[in-house]
């Protein structure tokens, strides 16, 4: 089994950052893209950020705010985000396409999700 755990979110006032961490564990060959995503209350989960054999991707309304970094010796992938508003308050998915032997294919693993407030 692959298993990705968030650290714990949190809430924060306007303008501060917060850094969330998600690491990737259990029966893992390799792992492709790791990234980030969010839900918030009534709307559908989107995409945050991701990164790929040195590519990243953002979300148009992360850019310049947000970073994201990975360690790929320790399964790791972080979210720096700066800039916080109250419009990413959602609850933020860690996300890792892994292949779990030689010739098996990618699939995707999803954390448990971390709750982010963001309060005005």
């Amino acid at each position: 089994q692959v298993r990705l755990v968030e650290s714990e979110g949190g809430l924060v006032q306007a303008g501060g950052s917060l850094r969330l961490s998600c690491v990737a564990s259990g029966s893992i060959f390799s792992i492709n893209a790791m990234g980030w995503y969010r839900q918030a209350p009534g709307k559908q989960r989107e995409l945050v950020a991701k990164t790929s054999g040195g590519t990243t991707n953002y979300a148009d309304s992360v850019k310049g705010r947000f970073t994201i970094s990975r360690d790929n010796a320790k399964n790791m992938v972080y979210l720096q985000m700066n800039s916080l508003k109250p419009e990413d308050t959602a609850v933020y998915y860690c996300n890792a396409d892994v292949k779990r032997r030689a010739y098996s294919n990618y699939i995707d693993y999803w954390g448990q999700g971390t709750q982010v407030t963001v309060s005005s």
